[in-house]
C-alpha cells in the first residue's frame, strides 16, 4: 500500500489501530467487537465499552493486560464473576486459607486499598515445576472449583485463536486501503467471514459426531476450494457433507499430539458440562 497509496511516503508500513473482542466461550462467536484508531491504544481504553454490555452471572475471562483493581469492584457490583491470572508482584493480605497441598494453594485475599479494596480468592497450582496464580471474586469453591478454573483460564486462549484465524488466514493483519471508513469496512466483513467460518465449522463437527474444538477451521476454509470444483461438476450440493465425508484425505480433524496433555472442557456439550 506505501507503494500505491496514501501512505507511499511513510518509512514504515503504519498501524490501522486496535481491535478488541468480547468472545463467546462455548460458540466461539464474538459478541461485541471495538475498534480504536489508535494504534497506541492500551487495553484498558476498552474497559468503559466492555462494562456497558456485560450481562450479571456472566463469568468474565481475560489476562493480565486488563488487571485493574477499580474495574474489579465495578465487575463484582455489577455481579459479574471475573477469573484473571494474578501479577507476580500482587499485594494481599490473606483472610483465611481454604486449602493447603502440595500442589494448591487456595485462599480468600484482601487487594487494593481504599475504595478499590476487596475480597477476592486467591488460587495458586504447580503445573510442571511452576506456579500459576489465578484471580477470581467468585469467592464460593463449589461454584468455581479449582480445576474448573485453571481449565475454563486455559480456553482464554479462544481469543487468540480467534484473532489468528481473522488476521493471518482471512487477512486482516494487513489493511488495503488508508481510509477510515475503508478500514472499519474491512474488519466487519473479516469477522463477519470469520463467524460463518465457525458455523460451518460446527456444522462439519457435528457431521462427523466431533466435539467442534477437534475440527480444523483453517483446513474447513481451505477445502472449501474442493468444494466447489465438486459443486461446479455436480458431484456434491451440500458443503458440510461434503467435507464431512472427505474429512481424511482433506485433513479436517486436527492431529493428536504424541505428548500427556490436561483434559480440556468439551464447553458445547451439554452432556458433558
Amino acid at each position: 500500500m506505501r507503494k500505491v497509496g496514501l501512505w507511499r511516503e511513510s518509512p514504515v508500513n503504519p498501524l490501522a489501530g486496535r481491535i478488541t473482542a468480547l468472545l463467546d466461550l462455548c460458540s466461539y462467536l464474538p459478541r461485541h467487537l471495538w475498534y480504536e484508531e489508535d494504534a497506541a491504544a492500551h487495553d484498558q481504553r476498552f474497559w468503559d465499552r466492555i462494562l456497558e454490555v456485560l450481562q450479571a452471572g456472566s463469568l468474565l475471562i481475560f489476562d493480565l493486560g486488563y488487571t485493574n483493581f477499580t474495574v474489579f469492584t465495578q465487575l463484582t457490583s455489577a455481579h459479574v464473576a471475573f477469573l484473571t491470572r494474578a501479577k507476580k508482584n500482587l499485594a494481599y493480605q490473606v483472610e483465611a486459607v481454604l486449602q493447603r497441598t502440595a500442589a494448591v494453594h487456595e485462599s480468600l485475599v484482601w487487594i487494593g486499598q481504599g475504595d478499590t479494596r476487596q475480597l477476592v480468592r486467591l488460587i495458586e497450582v504447580l503445573h510442571r515445576g511452576l506456579w500459576y496464580r489465578y484471580l477470581t471474586n467468585e469467592l464460593d469453591p463449589a461454584h468455581l472449583p479449582v480445576a474448573f478454573a485453571v481449565a475454563l483460564y486455559g480456553q482464554r486462549w479462544r481469543i487468540e485463536d480467534a484473532f489468528n484465524i481473522v488476521k493471518r488466514l482471512l487477512g486482516l493483519a494487513y489493511f488495503w486501503t488508508g481510509s477510515l471508513n475503508g478500514v472499519a469496512m474491512q474488519i466487519w466483513a473479516t469477522w463477519l467471514l470469520y463467524a460463518v467460518l465457525v458455523d460451518l465449522t460446527d456444522a462439519v463437527a457435528d457431521e462427523l459426531k466431533q466435539p467442534f474444538a477437534a475440527v480444523s477451521p483453517e483446513m474447513v476454509y481451505r477445502s472449501l476450494y474442493f468444494f466447489t470444483q465438486a459443486y461446479h461438476r455436480g458431484e456434491a450440493t451440500e458443503v458440510a457433507k461434503y467435507l464431512a465425508e472427505n474429512a481424511s484425505w482433506l485433513g479436517l480433524l486436527k492431529r493428536k499430539r504424541k505428548s500427556a496433555q490436561r483434559r480440556q472442557l468439551d464447553l458445547t456439550n451439554s452432556a458433558s458440562p
